[in-house]
């Protein structure tokens, strides 16, 4: 008999729907019910793609027995992290102050009024050492609120008020020294595989990113050597593109099997801002970029679009081997002998040595994941790759989670845009557009953002700061790219509302509405994706430069201001608030953020101008290309003095080319340093009050984008 999850767009309530757990969705009814009947409640929190989600529901939310206790003692709520992710913010740092650690899946306890007592992870079905089973844990909380109801009220308002106490932001007058923040991150770089940290060893897109954005000698090699340890690992799909959830290890070798959509969407921005400051004669670096670049597109294209052109939330880390029993990780790893099946004895042999694919195995039972290792034959690899992917097609492909995630989408458009910019790629502009398109006819209702939606049915619930944010910074890049203002005025909408729902008395934000929880969630550090405030001022900082809206940049400045303590104690942690300390530090320096307008008669995007400006801008500038007259983007197109256009030449812009012997050579056809060449479209660039001469040639582009005036 199905229960209150059967009608829910989440598939990850929808998995729990015939389990005998009497569950509920999240929501004043549920806790209602539990205070109607006079009985606790139990909150278990986790997400599709979580394989101890899985190894927990199979053992104790399917088992009859276990979810008789469960029913008798308590009101069970499932929810879904990636929807709800302000329930389970609040609950993990519930669970962490409790336990001194968190992890999914979750399991807290609380009172009728939502106010908790007990929480924890993975409770196994039978006792092990330091663990009691759930079914114990279960039994024990449901004879102390019958027996002892008095203390556990007690221990839960003691509970909150110290959570209250632990969770306030930390403040600082004056804004960090960038070099002593730089100095802190580069002190927990990895010297031997790089990254940062140990092991379990995560992606650190936004960490990289901070890293690029002054370009100078160290903070580029720490970026370029992560990314590359990255690329060249297990963590990365060789094969397939895309990126897995972590490493368990600290040399990237056998990684967590999730794909998550804000991993990969953030990395591929970053893998293209890695690119574009990797200098040309590094030519083998900078196709191993564009290799992981375009294996992300490519996995998004082909496994991630979901009907309508939003991009699906994660694939699953299992997936059925050949006798259909589940396994981490089995759909991705090969052995030699799997090698020969799939390319025969002596590309088999080949593949092996590149992919270091071992006799014993890198991961378990003499598998191996695919880590690439040298300089190979491109030419090789690309084929081999092919054949392999071919061959892996016909294996038990792990199950995806078709929900749309706002606030991941908007970050997958954001990149899509630098990815077809950068390298030209009309179709991922038009993927870009198409993704929009769905979340502005999906998501945006009665004039508010929805955080989720699945098969175009959109959820209920509301979206949290980071949509917000995450959304209307992917609208404003758009309307940039296209000419299009109407996406700019969506973007204004999107951020109009978001300043409404959640600002703070102290200039900064708030990361939910906290309707029906005990406290409302703030955090200004980082987690996998940018924290809800600075979502939100990476937004207003370029929508406000697009739209004149001076009250955008006024706000990101007050918001920034109070991620200054969390910066200072952590920079690795709060990498996002880092970029934009960096950013404000390169402003002072008369590196202002910066407008460059591209006057194209045509109306392409990806006229040569435009491209030129993606790839040499430094951070912080937003780039508008359109026909000259174009209405709707304010004053921006009210340019004196335009140049005429250059006469029409051939692209200079194109990618690294593989010499005879299969190997990549340093480009001779992209812009020269000191030759002079002619844009067919006229760029003005406008810094602050300043406006520079109309650039007709790259030389004059790159010197106004880089004029510290």
């Amino acid at each position: 008999m199905a229960n209150r999850l059967a009608e829910q767009t989440s598939p990850y309530l929808l998995q729990h729907a015939a389990n005998p757990v009497d569950w509920w969705p999240w929501g004043a009814e549920a806790f209602a019910e539990a205070r109607r009947r006079n009985v606790p409640v139990l909150v278990s929190v986790g997400y599709s793609a979580c394989h101890w989600c899985h190894v927990m529901a199979h053992e104790s939310f399917e088992d009859p027995a276990a979810a008789a206790l469960v029913n008798e003692h308590f009101v069970a709520i499932k929810v879904d992290r990636e929807e709800r992710p302000d329930v389970d913010a609040v609950h993990m740092r519930v669970t962490q102050a409790l336990t001194g650690h968190g992890g999914w899946p979750m399991t807290v306890f609380v009172t009728p009024e939502g106010q908790p007592f007990f929480a924890g992870t993975y409770y196994p079905p039978e006792p092990t050492p330091g663990l009691p089973s759930f079914t114990q844990v279960v039994t024990a909380l449901g004879e102390a609120w019958r027996d002892r109801q008095d203390e556990v009220l007690a221990s839960a308002s003691a509970i909150v008020e110290q959570l209250e106490q632990i969770n306030t932001l930390p403040t600082a007058s004056a804004a960090p020294v960038v070099w002593d923040l730089l100095d802190a991150v580069s002190a927990d770089f990895d010297l031997l595989h790089g990254g940062f940290g140990g092991a379990p060893k995560f992606p650190a897109p936004m960490l990289v990113d901070a890293l690029l954005v002054k370009g100078e000698a160290g903070t580029l090699d720490l970026a370029q050597r992560t990314l590359e340890a990255m690329a060249r690992g297990g963590i990365h799909d060789q094969v397939g593109g895309g990126f897995h959830r972590y490493a368990v290890d600290a040399g990237w070798v056998v990684p967590h099997f999730e794909k998550m959509l804000y991993d990969n969407a953030l990395l591929l921005g970053s893998y293209v801002r890695g690119w574009r400051r990797t200098p040309q004669h590094e030519a083998g670096l900078r196709w191993l970029f564009e290799r992981v670049v375009r294996g992300i597109v490519g996995w998004l294209e082909r496994e991630m679009v979901v009907e309508g052109g939003g991009f699906a939330a994660s694939l699953d880390a299992d997936s059925a081997d050949i006798r259909g029993m589940a396994h981490e990780g089995i759909y991705y790893v090969w052995n030699p002998s799997l090698l020969v099946d799939a390319l025969g004895e002596e590309d088999a042999d080949w593949a092996g040595t590149v992919f270091h694919v071992t006799k014993d195995g890198t991961f378990e039972h003499g598998l191996s994941t695919l880590q690439l290792r040298g300089a190979p034959d491109v030419e090789r690899l690309e084929s081999v790759s092919r054949r392999l992917l071919e061959v892996r097609a016909s294996r038990f492909e792990p199950p995806r989670d078709g929900k749309v995630v706002a606030a991941w989408n908007g970050w997958a458009i954001e990149s899509l845009l630098w990815a077809g910019m950068v390298f030209g790629e009309r179709e991922w502009i038009a993927l870009a557009e198409r993704a929009a398109d769905y979340l502005w006819s999906t998501h945006w209702v009665d004039g508010a953002l929805r955080r989720t939606s699945l098969d175009g049915v959109v959820g209920d619930a509301a979206g949290v700061a980071e949509d917000h944010g995450a959304v209307a910074h992917a609208f404003g890049l758009l309307a940039g790219v296209l000419g299009e203002p109407v996406w700019l005025e969506r973007a204004v909408a999107v951020l109009d509302a978001a300043v409404a729902a959640f600002a703070a008395d102290d200039g900064g934000f708030y990361d939910a509405s906290g309707e029906g929880l005990f406290t409302r969630p703030r955090d200004v550090q980082d987690n996998p994706t940018p924290s809800g405030t600075m979502a939100l001022v990476t937004a207003l900082r370029s929508v406000g430069l697009l739209a004149g809206r001076t009250d955008f940049t006024s706000r990101a400045d007050a918001a920034a201001r109070t991620t200054w303590g969390t910066v200072a104690s952590s920079p690795r942690h709060a990498s996002a608030a880092l970029t934009d300390l960096l950013a404000a530090d390169e402003a002072r320096k008369g590196l202002r953020p910066a407008v460059a307008v591209v006057l194209d008669e045509a109306g392409d995007p990806l006229n040569d101008a435009a491209r030129a400006a993606w790839r040499m801008a430094p951070a912080g500038t937003v780039v508008l290309s359109g026909r000259p007259g174009t209405t709707g983007f304010g004053r921006w197109f009210e340019v004196n003095g335009a140049a005429p256009s250059a006469p029409a030449t051939e692209s200079k812009l194109t990618h690294a080319r593989i010499g005879g012997s299969g190997q990549v050579e340093v480009e001779s056809d992209e812009y020269e340093e000191h030759e002079v060449v002619p844009l067919a479209q006229v760029v003005h660039v406008r810094r602050g009050g300043v406006s520079f001469p109309p650039a007709s040639t790259v030389q004059e582009l790159r010197a106004a984008l880089w004029s510290r005036a």
